[in-house]
């Protein structure tokens, strides 16, 4: 721990740094296996509708959407 000196002379108290954990390692998906998609119809019709994307619109527009289509599923 390192001891500070303020601008008026006096000391301060000792301050730890804080640590970054590190990111463990995500297994790749195999070559040759197609994976799930990670966006669907929703998303890309909603992400065309809104200007500003993320948001709370459109976040809820993507909602809504999903909420109609769950009932018709293949």
């Amino acid at each position: 721990m390192a001891v500070r000196k303020s601008k008026a002379g006096g000391r301060k108290k000792a301050t730890r740094r804080k640590t970054v954990a590190k990111k463990k390692a995500v297994p790749k998906a195999k070559k040759g296996k197609s994976s799930k998609p990670n966006h669907d119809a929703c998303y890309h019709k909603v992400k065309a509708q809104y200007k500003v994307f993320p948001s709370a619109y459109a976040s809820g527009a993507i909602a809504k959407c999903r909420k109609r289509r769950a009932g018709k599923k293949k």
